[in-house]
């Protein structure tokens, strides 16, 4: 009985050994679990940091760069023909001395002497960017558009003269009266003439558009009708001008008055006039063939109108 009790009692040891071992064994369980939390931490901390690619291109040497030079603004002098109809008898020239840059234009000039120097110079300009065409006027000697004319384009150890256009009646300074030209744009019946009413749109081939595709580019900026010597000795000449808007109309495959105004620039001051000198050609600022289209009305005159 006794070696019974002692059994079942030593096997009941033996359980609850297995279950939560001695106190010695569980001091080595926890040694052991410590060792390797340190390893661990210790593998953390020599293991190489993830690399952020984007901190990897800041870190790179930056390539240096070599300084963009600040564009610099030299003098320029301009020169310009003044007319103040309630104070001058004749027109004046008057010098201004501006800072300009290189890229700017002569229209910036004008600008910087009317706010910056005289407030009375006058001259006309609206949208700045060669479309409208109401800054027209002679720049050293040739008409052209002030804001298309860059200063880069002069010699500026020189000065650049500026005045109104010629052959129309001077205003005031830059400025002259627009009407006669006008007058003569207005009379060749500048607009589609048709009778006919088609049944759906006015159908037109790509052909056809091309063959008078260059004169409508005209802004009637007058730039090349007053740099005609014929326009400038007699001002009953209808223009080169209102002669490229009727070649418009006269080759348009819609419209049905071309014979009238062919018949209109048959006269004394229309299309015979011209002297092809090929100045309003040189002078105007689209590129329009300004000479080649006066040769193509004549010739529709003689031969009839082939579009």
């Amino acid at each position: 009985m006794a070696d019974s009790e002692q059994k079942n009692e030593h096997s009941f040891g033996s359980e609850g050994a297995s279950e939560t071992g001695s106190p010695s064994a569980q001091a080595e369980a926890a040694v052991d679990a410590t060792d390797t939390d340190a390893q661990a931490v210790s593998a953390e901390s020599t293991a190489p940091a993830p690399v952020d690619s984007a901190q990897e291109g800041h870190d790179r040497p930056v390539e240096a760069v070599e300084p963009v030079e600040e564009p610099q603004s030299f003098p320029v002098t301009v020169i310009i023909r003044r007319f103040d109809p309630e104070v001058d008898d004749e027109p004046r020239w008057v010098d201004y001395d501006v800072q300009m840059f290189a890229t700017e234009r002569i229209l910036d000039a004008l600008h910087r002497i009317k706010w910056e120097i005289d407030p009375s110079l006058t001259f006309r300009r609206s949208c700045a960017h060669g479309i409208c065409g109401s800054d027209a006027m002679r720049i050293n000697g040739k008409n052209r558009l002030a804001c298309k004319a860059l200063v880069k384009d002069f010699d500026v150890s020189k000065p650049i003269y500026v005045e109104a256009i010629k052959g129309l009646p001077l205003e005031k300074d830059l400025i002259v009266n627009m009407e006669p030209f006008f007058d003569s744009f207005r009379e060749i019946q500048p607009f589609l003439q048709a009778s006919s009413k088609p049944e759906k749109e006015r159908h037109q081939s790509i052909a056809e558009r091309e063959r008078f595709d260059d004169t409508t580019k005209c802004i009637l900026c007058a730039a090349c009708t007053t740099s005609c010597p014929v326009f400038w000795t007699d001002g009953q000449y209808f223009g080169p001008a209102a002669i490229v808007n009727a070649h418009r109309f006269i080759f348009d495959s819609r419209d049905e008055a071309s014979q009238v105004r062919l018949d209109i620039l048959n006269d004394q001051e229309g299309v015979w006039r011209c002297r092809t000198t090929f100045n309003c050609t040189d002078a105007c600022p689209r590129g329009i063939q300004v000479t080649k289209a006066i040769a193509e009305v004549k010739q529709a005159m003689m031969t009839g109108v082939k579009r």
